[in-house]
């Protein structure tokens, strides 16, 4: 950061949107310094007063004047062909300047500490009135003039992401990723996970985002409201709206999810609720940045349930953070058992796949149930056996459940014997679901109804070929094993899979088994899972049921 700036540059710059030059008019040497949270060291509110100071307690007010032209320094001769110098300092070690010792630290922005001062950019759109204009919203607790130097007191600069210009038209659109290849520059020393403002090259405020340098998606958009703080308000306010939707939902389940990121306003948080036991996940970098203030909120919202934070997941590591479990208040079971369309089904919170449980496919297992009945049924990739309980709660005359983990399997035989089903009616079958399907094929073994719910093959664009290679193999085996007029459930769980694409490997893999089949039903992600309008990725799960011929 430059130690000084001239002036004139400085007008133009913040008064850029109006189209105001008027840097011109500045014939004085003054000084515009801004404390923020290193810089305390003004004179506290309580200390004596100079002339021209307003007396403390009168936020954002000049009492009985008006800003009034900057005096120059005794000795000073002002050049009336030229404007002078005007020294804007940022106080902060690492700015090529040595930090003033801290009187009165401000408080720390962000974070638990929250923030008492204005905050305001150095280049906003609308000049020192936008300045004085915004310290109410912003909770200033005074404005000091002291004639010479010019002081404002905790006014910190904001940090700022400088869109490229025509890279803003996403936001316009209300999508809420900004690509770093979109980012033609960052203003200040945003920290990982801070709430940075986002504006366009006129300067124009589009978007307030949280920053993450190590990702490729660098700002995730919180609010597209200007007047909108970012706060422990802003979190309770969003996560009780979201949780209030889900009661309007018509389900036949007390376990739920909450909060599904993006596509309910609040980027890298997942929330689940198993009955009493709430099970959150941090994301992202600006999820993690505001743990403590989202951890407040569910202990406000929900007195009575205990929380687990099951922030154990690959894609934390692409925002810079290490993966994290912790019960973080209550009690929690070592299993939570809950209900789903008349079944009873026991949930590892601490250790099961992603919150504990395939929430997202609630209503497909429900659709596998209503044409189960009298089916010999293959459950594939079973997990704790969700698909093939809901087929015998549908009459189904017998289940496979096939998986590679026999702690998965061992808690299906829980559930299965929670439901008071014939321990001969469900087999379940421990290993790679491949290498069994290729045996049962050379078997000649059949069934009439295959579920294939696979785990995420897509992680990135670079793996989707691979991930098309095993979703056609793992389907050709599955037309290989179905009877004449059998069904099919197939589905990925990978965002980057396009229906279109899916549809085609799926079609690629019946061509190849010599099979004919149709679409009977397109399935997706259960109405908890919710999909923002202007956020298309928030539509991951894909599923087709099919007729064999």
């Amino acid at each position: 950061m430059p130690r000084g700036l001239r002036l004139g540059r400085l007008l133009r710059l913040i008064g850029a949107k109006q189209g105001q030059q008027i840097g011109h008019a500045a014939r004085e040497r003054v000084r515009f310094a801004m404390t923020g949270r290193n810089a305390g060291f003004f004179p506290s509110p309580g200390s004596p007063a100079v002339p021209g100071a307003a007396p403390a307690g009168n936020s954002g007010k000049l009492q009985g004047q008006q800003p009034r032209p900057c005096h120059a320094p005794p000795g000073h001769k002002p050049q009336p062909d030229r404007a002078e110098d005007c020294d804007v300092h940022q106080q902060g070690a690492g700015d090529g300047q040595k930090e003033m010792p801290s009187r009165n630290p401000s408080p720390e922005i962000g974070g638990s500490s929250g923030a008492s001062g204005a905050i305001f950019p150095v280049d906003a759109p609308r000049g020192l009135t936008y300045v004085f204009g915004r310290l109410p919203v912003h909770g200033a607790q005074e404005l000091t003039l002291r004639g010479f130097p010019l002081r404002i007191k905790d006014i910190i600069v904001d940090q700022q992401l400088i869109i490229a210009a025509g890279r803003e038209k996403s936001l316009f659109r209300r999508h809420p990723w900004i690509f770093s290849g979109a980012v033609a520059s960052v203003k200040g020393r945003p920290k990982s996970g801070q709430t940075v403002d986002v504006l366009g090259q006129n300067g124009q405020w589009l978007a307030r985002a949280a920053f993450s340098p190590k990702s490729q998606i660098q700002g995730r958009v919180w609010t597209f409201d200007a007047d909108e703080r970012v706060d422990a308000e802003f979190f309770l306010r969003r996560i009780g709206e979201s949780a209030a939707r889900r009661r309007r939902l018509e389900t036949e389940s007390d376990a739920l999810r909450l909060v599904q990121s993006e596509s309910d306003g609040l980027p890298g948080l997942i929330l689940d609720r198993y009955a009493g036991v709430l099970v959150f996940q941090l994301l992202t970098a600006g999820a993690e940045f505001w743990r403590a203030e989202i951890i407040e909120a569910l202990r406000t919202l929900f007195p009575d349930d205990a929380i687990l934070e099951r922030s154990d997941v690959d894609v934390r590591a692409k925002e810079g953070l290490a993966e994290r479990i912790e019960a973080v208040h209550g009690e929690i079971p070592e299993l939570v058992e809950i209900r789903e369309n008349g079944l009873r089904l026991l949930v590892d919170v601490r250790s099961g796949h992603k919150t504990g449980f395939y929430l997202d496919q609630r209503d497909s297992r429900l659709a596998v149930g209503q044409a189960a009945a009298g089916a010999e049924v293959l459950n594939c990739f079973s997990y704790t056996g969700g698909f093939g309980l809901a087929a015998l709660r549908g009459g189904a005359k017998s289940v496979t459940q096939l998986d590679a983990s026999a702690p998965a399997l061992d808690l299906a035989v829980r559930n299965r014997d929670l439901n008071g089903f014939a321990p001969e009616s469900m087999t379940t079958v421990c290993g790679d679901a491949f290498q069994i399907l290729r045996a049962w094929r050379k078997e000649g073994r059949t069934f009439d109804l295959i579920v294939l719910d696979p785990p995420k093959f897509v992680d990135s664009k670079a793996s989707l070929t691979r991930a098309a290679r095993g979703y056609k193999d793992v389907n050709l085996c599955a037309f290989h094993l179905l009877r004449p007029g059998g069904r099919l459930f197939t589905f990925s769980c990978s965002g980057l899979m396009e229906d279109a694409l899916f549809q085609k490997i799926v079609a690629d893999a019946a061509l190849d088994a010599g099979r004919t089949g149709r679409i009977v039903r397109r399935l997706t992600q259960a109405s908890d899972h919710p999909v923002e309008l202007a956020f298309p990725e928030g539509a991951y799960l894909k599923g087709l049921e099919i007729e064999v011929e």
